[in-house]
């Protein structure tokens, strides 16, 4: 069949994001919805209220490899009303943001019996005779459908899915015979394979990378521990050599306050080390008339409330005036103290500081005032806060540098794998 003929058969999707390209001899273009069953109806079944049932939440599906690694069991009594229900060898494709364009989408496997229950989120895919599972798999975690997909994505910003006649009507390159697909998908899964084993020993890399800021960290801060007095935050503040500041956040009914030019920062600004800006931003009007109030540029930000103090203490340099949210405090030092030297002290003491976190309603975690009071910092002299800081800057520049490459290699990782399976569905492989 020429170009021309098995693209005629689709005018809809001339031209598209996913596109169509000229297949090997004998290989179709079909529609999903002709060579799958998308969200098939569930059979009657007969199965007793606490018999052991597998169950599958959106975060038991790896969104690297597109494999489930956390299924769950329950009771058939939890799972047979209000869920997903799919079957051994089915295609599950995340249909909300972020899940679908992040790569969640695995083939069910490894079920307890030939049925399973799993989150609303998931679209169920069911190949036919003329596709393996697999094959339908590997099509879905392409980059290219993932961002066709995102362009027919329905509903209210935060809460977008891709509708159900998406997958139906979107079209698959079908090889004449399922032994073209179990060896071209035998094919690509061994560079795949290949792709993985350099993306874990990149994450071992970048594992060690981390951990070279953390020794200097650690050493130095030490050194300057023996060399000169230890003050607790506390004993700063009432000398009046540190301000501890909260935040707050304003009403979202009133859309004034969130458009203005203060930035307005909260725990998910505190991935970096000098904060110049945030993702949300309110008026001036929020600063006179709510609970947020402005922090000045060189005051050191940290994390007080929230899930990440399970593992991390964020603390992060303002290097512009801000305002913050209620899950953070400013440690604002007066010219005795500089801002980098306080804030890579309190990095330091992360180690001793999250043993302290607390677990707060709801299971979120908490860092009580008096614990943050409770830090010693080293009463250095300004010249020696200078030598700490250029030092651990000069580390930490390097640190950086080494995170920029690292961050360009799993690039050129991800584009080789989108590179195979591009191939791979082309008939190149």
């Amino acid at each position: 069949m020429s170009q021309t003929a098995q693209t005629s058969l689709f005018p809809e999707k001339q031209p598209s994001a996913q596109g169509l390209w000229p297949l090997p001899s004998g290989w179709e273009w079909m529609p999903l919805g002709t060579v799958c069953q998308i969200n098939p109806r569930r059979p009657r079944l007969e199965r007793t209220d606490d018999t052991p049932t597998s169950f599958l939440p959106m975060s038991g599906v790896d969104e690297v490899d597109g494999t489930i690694t956390g299924l769950e069991e329950r009771p058939f009594r939890e799972v047979m009303r209000g869920f997903t229900y799919f079957e051994e060898g089915d295609v599950l494709f995340a249909k909300i943001t972020p899940c679908m364009q992040n790569g969640k989408c695995a083939v069910a496997r490894g079920l307890r019996d030939p049925i399973g229950f799993g989150s609303t989120e998931f679209h169920v895919l069911r190949p036919g005779s003329h596709l393996t599972a697999d094959w339908v798999h590997r099509f879905l975690r392409r980059l290219a459908f993932r961002l066709e997909a995102k362009e027919h994505f329905r509903g209210a910003v935060g809460q977008q899915r891709v509708p159900e006649d998406f997958l139906t009507s979107s079209v698959i390159p079908v090889p004449p015979n399922l032994d073209i697909q179990y060896r071209i998908v035998g094919r690509s899964e061994t560079l795949l394979a290949e792709v993985k084993e350099a993306r874990t020993l990149a994450a071992s890399i970048r594992r060690d990378t981390d951990r070279i800021m953390e020794a200097a960290l650690a050493e130095t801060v030490s050194e300057f521990d023996r060399c000169f007095r230890l003050l607790s935050v506390g004993q700063l503040a009432e000398a009046g050599r540190i301000r501890l500041a909260g935040g707050g956040t304003p009403s979202k009914a009133n859309a004034a306050y969130w458009t203005g030019p203060v930035p307005w920062v909260s725990p998910k600004d505190m991935k970096r080390w000098l904060i110049d800006d945030a993702e949300d931003h309110i008026s001036i009007e929020a600063l006179k008339e709510t609970s947020a109030r402005r922090v000045a540029r060189r005051a050191v930000l940290v994390v007080v409330r929230g899930m990440i103090l399970a593992h991390t203490w964020p603390v992060a340099v303002t290097t512009v005036d801000v305002a913050i949210n209620q899950d953070m405090k400013a440690l604002c030092p007066d010219e005795s103290l500089k801002p980098k030297y306080l804030g890579y002290v309190l990095r330091a003491r992360a180690r001793e500081v999250l043993p302290l976190v607390e677990t707060a309603a709801h299971g979120t975690r908490r860092l009580k005032s008096e614990t943050l009071e409770s830090v010693t910092i080293p009463d250095a002299p300004l010249p020696m806060q200078e030598q700490l800081v250029t030092y651990l800057g000069s580390v930490q520049a390097e640190v950086s540098e080494m995170r920029r490459l690292q961050a360009q290699d799993a690039e050129l990782l991800d584009q080789l794998e989108q590179s195979i399976l591009e191939r791979a569905f082309r008939g190149e492989l």
